[in-house]
């Protein structure tokens, strides 16, 4: 478990550092940065209320304890609002690839060490 573990931190910090550039891109409008606004939200309220979550799950062990993996999956969540499959058909993707890249490749594996971790947790 302590394997799996490890590799949750790692993706969890893919995604802390994707987040923090974004929202430092944002702040100093340095392009291609992420809107302002959306329908929904203001982003750079979303961005920190995303890295706390993801920094929460760090805190917490990440898959060690249901409370980390269950943060972990949320953020997660949160972070395939920025950079999930829609992002592919962006205007800016020839420009941002690489962080939907990143980001997608994170999410899916906090998503499966969560997995496991509960998986591991039921048979235990």
């Amino acid at each position: 478990m302590e394997h799996t573990n490890r590799n949750a931190h790692a993706a969890l910090s893919i995604l802390i550092g994707l987040q923090a550039i974004m929202l430092a891109s944002l702040l100093t409008t340095t392009p291609p940065h992420p809107p302002l606004t959306t329908p929904l939200f203001a982003m750079g309220p979303f961005l920190g209320s995303s890295i706390s979550i993801a920094i929460a799950a760090l805190v917490l062990g990440a898959t060690n304890s249901r409370g980390g993996t269950l943060f972990s999956a949320f953020a997660a969540i949160l972070a395939l609002i920025s950079y999930g499959p829609q992002k592919w058909f962006d205007a800016a993707i020839p420009e941002i690839w690489p962080a939907v890249l990143s980001g997608q490749v994170a999410a899916i594996a906090i998503f499966w060490f969560a997995y496991r971790s509960l998986k591991e947790r039921q048979s235990a």
